[in-house]
């Protein structure tokens, strides 16, 4: 024979039995936010780098561009001082010039002129020796070959005894200046006899 239920024993049984709930941190992000939030500070770290990685670039870049910039501020004060005497210098050669002429004038005529010569040419040693000191010295010329660096050719003279092309007479003498070139020697340049040429051409 089955027993009756009865409706209110049964319920209250199940009022005295407790429920049973998974406890969780009441704050506790869900893994999906934490991934997400450690990609953020990855990518924050990345574009820190970065940013240094730049700034250390563009330190090294200016740091460069200044030590350039002193180099070649130290370069242009070395060049000023060397050539600052330069537009002086250029003035006293045509006085050279003239001695060197008198010299010349004087040698071809030393029966009446040797007091003259004498007196010229301890004049123009003296300007050499002015031109020295300042590191101004004469251009090479006589005999060499035509050098257009630092030889103005002014005309051309017929020459067996020696190579085309060679420097035969100095017209006017050139001067280097802390071996940039402050005046050109005039020259004569040597060309082959006529009658060379016209055996070169057969």
């Amino acid at each position: 024979m089955s027993k009756k239920k009865n409706p209110e024993v049964e319920e209250q049984q199940t009022a005295q039995e407790p429920e049973i709930v998974e406890a969780t941190p009441k704050d506790a992000p869900a893994p999906s936010e934490e991934a997400d939030a450690l990609d953020a500070l990855k990518a924050e770290l990345e574009q820190s780098r970065n940013e240094v990685e730049q700034q250390k670039e563009q330190y090294l870049r200016t740091r460069a561009e200044m030590e350039n910039f002193r180099r070649r501020m130290q370069r242009e004060k070395e060049e000023l001082s060397k050539f600052a005497n330069e537009s002086i210098l250029r003035e006293i050669l045509p006085v050279i010039d003239n001695l060197e002429r008198a010299v010349c004038h004087a040698r071809e005529n030393e029966a009446d002129a040797s007091s003259l010569l004498d007196g010229v040419e301890m004049t123009l040693s003296q300007f050499q020796k002015v031109l020295e000191k300042f590191n101004v010295i004469p251009v090479d010329a006589q005999g060499k070959p035509f050098d257009p660096s630092c030889h103005e050719a002014m005309g051309q003279q017929e020459n067996a005894d020696c190579e085309p092309n060679t420097v035969v007479q100095v017209l006017q003498s050139g001067y280097m200046l802390n071996d940039r070139l402050l005046r050109p020697a005039l020259v004569m340049v040597s060309k082959a006899a006529a009658s060379q040429e016209a055996e070169a051409d057969k």
